[in-house]
């Protein structure tokens, strides 16, 4: 079964193959690294009746185009991303996000964009055959860790499926676009580093998102926040979505591929109920931090997988 596998037409842009991520390994200086979109990577293993741990192809604003040049499969593309599925018979079917499709050889998926969004999701049905490194076979590409040789997906590889399609039905769920651009955050432990008006200014003020974004961290432009401490501290352990304030005073958000230590002040962390709607985001647009407590911060992060859990209790099979 292993010769069944798609060709890369074209690689789209920041390609990788990622999962849940990579844990137990910071003290190495390895990040967990893993999917940026916890839901929408959830929902595609869902449609599909994959394991939820099972690796899927995580794609930014243009995906990739793949021919299925041997085999039988079924896909499903998750997040708000604007596809098509290209059959052999010249025929072109308009592609819906969180829906399963058939694949026969020689047709082709196109993922040409997100839209209004920055990450998308493909997943097949019994996954990719993926070698995993310490339990996860997320691409981990500043370190060159995971499959594919720790690499972006590249035009004219294979990708190969572990297996042909045996699930004759196909499911879509539906789910809701949440758009807001309130991002919620804890107390980082430097906030009493910046001055009064500039927590102020933290709570009230807008930030917008520039070109400086990737897997690793997000650059924010904004009201400059004055640090009256010190704007170093001794280097130590960061979280995903720490908020980082260098010595320029504009905030840095690190996201799933953060470095594992860093020695700039945090004055925040987004908490875990947000880093999903952080994330699709794109350079342009901005946000407005809130601050929360820990109690709230635990009980929304409660009301967010409950959320999941209950898209994926929906899935319903196609008539």
């Amino acid at each position: 079964m292993k010769n069944n596998f798609f060709e890369v037409l074209r690689a789209g842009i920041n390609t990788t193959y990622q999962d849940k991520g990579r844990f137990h390994m910071q003290h190495f200086g390895v990040a967990p690294g893993g999917c940026m979109d916890l839901k929408s990577f959830l929902i595609a293993n869902a449609l599909l009746k994959n394991n939820s741990k099972e690796g899927v192809i995580e794609f930014a604003y243009q995906g990739p185009l793949l021919k299925l040049a041997k085999g039988k499969t079924k896909i499903a593309i998750t997040g708000n991303v604007l596809f098509r599925i290209i059959k052999t018979k010249s025929e072109t079917i308009d592609g819906k996000c969180n829906t399963s499709y058939d694949l026969d050889e020689g047709d082709q998926i196109d993922i040409m964009a997100t839209n209004k969004s920055a990450y998308g999701y493909l997943a097949v049905e019994g996954g990719f055959d993926l070698k995993p490194f310490c339990n996860s076979v997320s691409i981990l590409a500043r370190a060159q860790i995971g499959p594919n040789k720790g690499k972006k997906i590249k035009i004219g590889e294979k990708i190969i499926i572990k297996r042909n399609s045996k699930n004759k039905k196909n499911f879509t769920t539906n789910v809701e676009s949440k758009n807001s651009n309130i991002i919620r955050v804890l107390k980082g432990p430097q906030f009493d580093y910046f001055s009064q008006d500039s927590q102020k200014d933290f709570f009230s003020k807008k930030y917008k998102i520039t070109k400086l974004t990737d897997r690793m961290g997000m650059r924010l432009e904004g009201t400059i926040l004055k640090n009256i401490v010190s704007t170093n501290i001794r280097s130590e352990g960061i979280t995903k979505g720490a908020i980082q304030v260098p010595a320029d005073g504009q905030p840095i958000i690190l996201l799933a591929d953060y470095p594992t230590i860093g020695g700039y002040p945090k004055i925040a962390n987004i908490i875990s109920a947000d880093y999903d709607l952080l994330v699709q985001n794109i350079p342009g647009e901005t946000i407005f931090f809130k601050n929360v407590e820990l109690q709230e911060a635990e009980q929304l992060y409660r009301e967010h997988l409950n959320s999941i859990s209950q898209i994926i209790k929906n899935i319903k099979e196609i008539n």
